[in-house]
Order: structure tokens, then C-alpha cells, then sequence
């Protein structure tokens, strides 16, 4: 693999991105839907207000390899600004390249120069790959549970 380019995700970027955020909704089937009307709007809305984090895609020459999503929160625990790995995609025929590695460390060390104190993130149980992938970069399970109330009545 030659040089993995990592740059960050514009308006341009809406049409590769919207085909990726659905192959990683459908390689978990059933662990949310897919609404794409809905999920465009938020994409747009996302990438038009850097405040609420960042977004980068990865390339080798021109072909996109996947992207990784990077929101921002705050956490009096963390003594300021956290952030989530909303997502971490990479098409499957270039995974087990060392790409997610790479993508990992790349993010890290944006989130450093952005004034991130911590990342978390949330893999699903079974999703063995990605599981091994965050423990080998330093993430740890910290034995709490991610829970969820929406705001907004609709399909979750």
C-alpha cells in the first residue's frame, strides 16, 4: 500500500461519505437504521459547523479508503474538552493493512492539537476486528455501560 493521504472531509466529500456511512450501518444489521434523508441533513449540518468536531477521509491516490468522525464534548471528569470516535470506516478490501492503525493515530493526534483531554469510543460486542484494533492503540473498557435515551420521537 503506498501513502495513505488523510484530509479533512468537505461538502464535496457528501456523496463517497453517504455510500460509506451506509456500508457501515449494513455490516451490522439491525444495530440502527439507516435513514438516509436524515442522515445527509446531519452530515451537512455537521460539516458546515466545526465546533461540533471534525471529520477526516482517507485516501490512497484518489481512491477513498474510509473516513473516521471525530465529535467534541465536554467532561468535568476529563477536566474539559472529550470527544467521541463517532465513526471509523474502511472499505473492506483494505482492511488488515494497518490502515485502522494509521487512522487511529492520525485522529489522536488532531484531537491533541485541538484541546482533547480524552477519546472515547463504543464498538459493538462481537465486532472482534475493531475491539482488537482499539486495545492495541490504548483504549481500555472501562466496565460501564453506554446508555441511551432519544430525545426525538422516531426510528431509532
Amino acid at each position: 500500500m503506498s501513502a495513505v493521504i488523510f484530509r479533512p472531509a468537505v461538502q464535496d466529500d457528501e456523496q463517497a461519505l453517504l455510500r460509506m456511512m451506509r456500508n457501515l450501518a449494513e455490516q451490522e444489521p439491525g444495530a440502527y437504521y439507516f435513514d438516509e434523508p436524515v442522515v445527509q441533513e446531519a452530515l451537512r449540518r455537521f460539516l458546515r459547523s466545526p465546533e461540533l468536531g471534525q471529520a477526516w477521509v482517507f485516501f490512497e491516490a484518489e481512491t477513498p479508503l474510509g473516513y473516521i468522525i471525530l465529535t467534541f464534548g465536554y467532561s468535568f471528569e476529563y477536566h474539559g474538552r472529550d470527544s467521541f470516535i463517532d465513526e471509523l470506516y474502511i472499505e473492506p478490501q483494505y482492511r488488515g493493512q494497518g490502515i485502522g492503525r494509521r487512522a487511529m493515530q492520525f485522529v489522536e493526534e488532531r484531537a491533541r492539537e485541538l484541546g482533547v483531554n480524552a477519546i472515547h469510543l463504543e464498538v459493538d460486542r462481537g465486532n472482534d476486528p475493531a475491539s482488537e484494533l482499539y486495545r492495541r492503540t490504548g483504549y481500555v473498557d472501562h466496565s460501564r455501560f453506554l446508555m441511551t435515551k432519544w430525545l426525538k420521537p422516531g426510528k431509532h
